[in-house]
């Protein structure tokens, strides 16, 4: 696998050292842990969002989700079965996972379920009060009886 030297972009990217960090990241991920297990990603809403990870063979016990660093880290680990079995084919892997997903800023998860050999895991983005859209009033300077008159420019929601 080829490596790339980011350090020059550490000295570039005044604030943005978080932008070269999440690069770096995504750089060292190894390419046989993507397939497995196969996920989807769902927007709700324009603030709520899903993960689902398809864990057949594997109980609430096996699993464990932890968010570190703006990281969710979901991990899976079967308990050794010494069950002598004989299968003609097996195609339900059920060996150990580890998926992370960087969470973007402002995004906690709310909950988890386990139903039917699917993991979901809900999100919800919360921004602070400060970063929310408001709306300003601008005066004109001109009014009637010493008041100033006011017009209201609203914000409009971003996506």
């Amino acid at each position: 696998m080829q490596t790339f030297d980011f350090t020059p972009l550490y000295r570039t990217l005044v604030g943005f050292d978080r932008v070269a960090e999440m690069i770096d990241e995504a750089a060292k991920i190894e390419p046989t842990s993507q397939g497995y297990p196969p996920y989807n990603i769902e927007q709700l809403d324009d603030d709520h969002y899903r993960i689902e990870l398809a864990v057949a063979g594997f109980t609430e016990s096996d699993l464990n989700i932890e968010v570190r660093e703006g990281v969710l880290i979901i991990s899976g680990a079967k308990e050794n079965n010494t069950e002598e079995r004989h299968f003609l084919h097996r195609g339900i892997a059920e060996r150990s996972f580890e998926r992370r997903f960087q969470l973007a800023d402002y995004v906690v998860v709310e909950s988890a379920e386990l139903q039917n050999g699917l993991l979901s895991i809900d999100l919800k983005r919360e921004l602070p009060e400060a970063m929310k859209p408001r709306t300003i009033a601008i005066s004109t300077g001109k009014g009637t009886k010493g008041r100033k008159s006011s017009k209201v420019i609203e914000a409009k929601k971003t996506h």
